[in-house]
């Protein structure tokens, strides 16, 4: 099992349209609204790790509203 977790920054007010979005994808498992540096944090979980980057990449990233974006591959050591 791949994990990342997506550290997201929006435009402002633009964080329940991106939950609302993020909450479409199969993949992401659960999501997080933040108060600091970031604005959400989604989990994304998948058998693959090239299925997890390719949500990452190509479904989560170009959601309007996103500004910048940050992951953190999980590793199982």
């Amino acid at each position: 099992m791949a994990t990342g977790f997506v550290l997201i920054t929006t435009e402002p007010g633009r964080e329940h349209d991106v939950r609302a979005r993020l909450d479409e994808i199969n993949e992401v498992t659960s999501r997080w609204m933040l108060f600091g540096e970031y604005d959400l944090i989604a989990k994304v979980e998948s058998d693959e790790e090239y299925t997890l980057t390719r949500v990452i990449v190509e479904e989560i990233r170009p959601i309007s509203g996103i500004t910048d974006t940050k992951t953190l591959l999980g590793a199982e050591l």
